[in-house]
């Protein structure tokens, strides 16, 4: 007898992923908690920036115009349609648990950096709040939903080496933007380290909340509900032997 299974749910951290992924995300904590501390209500580079941002803007100082195109790549119009076609891309493949990882977690990194972290650690730069980056922010935001929209299950199927280099890519491209920022005078390198570590962190917070509530609630649909059958589909040759059969019974042996 042929049965319809509904399909199952596929979570957007493997369970193997989920302690590295839990790992990483308290380091992206420290690392944004110690910077925020180590640079609270300052308004100058530190050593480290100091050289840092010295050989970023000697090496990337003539090319204006590239760097101002990626400082739009990184910007709130950009960010905005770039979730958007995320969001859209994951509703037409039907991955409910990636549309909501992108529709939240981007927008959720960038009012964490804009409203609450810049305000209370007050970092500036030529009269700015600088901390965290911003762009850095939504650019790895970004990369990292990407990245694990990349890992998970894709229609069409895509091959293991192409979601590396696609995912790659994405890195790469939220780095060049956050090294802009730099070559441009907008922000200290350890800004973009800060920004950084907020964009990877709260991805991967959404993930395993997404994937715990889902997983929660299945478990509690299975423990109050009765168990699920399927039905043999009454359009199918099968369907139609099944209910032949079923009615034979009902009427009893022939006289």
């Amino acid at each position: 007898m042929e049965l319809r299974r509904r399909p199952v749910a596929r979570p957007l951290l493997p369970p193997a992923w989920r302690r590295p992924a839990s790992l990483v995300l308290a380091g992206c904590a420290a690392v944004t908690a110690a910077l925020a501390l180590a640079f609270t209500h300052q308004g100058r580079a530190d050593g480290l920036d100091a050289v840092v941002d010295a050989r970023i803007r000697g090496g990337l100082g003539r090319y204006h115009g590239a760097l101002h195109l990626l400082d739009g790549l990184g910007g709130l119009a950009s960010v905005t349609v770039l979730t958007a076609a995320l969001v859209l891309a994951c509703l037409a493949a039907r991955r409910w648990r990636g549309a909501v990882l992108a529709g939240v977690a981007v927008p959720a990194a960038v009012a964490l950096t804009e409203f609450a972290l810049k305000p209370l650690v007050g970092r500036t730069i030529r009269g700015y709040a600088c901390f965290p980056s911003g762009h850095a922010t939504a650019m790895f935001a970004l990369a990292t939903t990407c990245t694990v929209l990349l890992a998970g299950p894709s229609r069409p199927r895509l091959p293991g080496v192409l979601r590396l280099l696609l995912g790659l890519g994405a890195v790469l491209i939220a780095a060049t933007v956050g090294i802009a920022m730099v070559g441009l005078g907008y922000h200290y390198f350890t800004d973009i380290v800060a920004g950084t570590a907020v964009g990877i962190g709260m991805v991967l917070l959404t993930a395993l909340l997404i994937d715990w509530a889902a997983d929660s609630l299945r478990a509690r649909r299975r423990a109050g509900g009765p168990p699920v059958t399927s039905r043999p589909d009454p359009q199918s040759m099968t369907g139609h032997l099944v209910a032949g059969e079923a009615s034979r019974r009902a009427a009893g042996p022939a006289t």
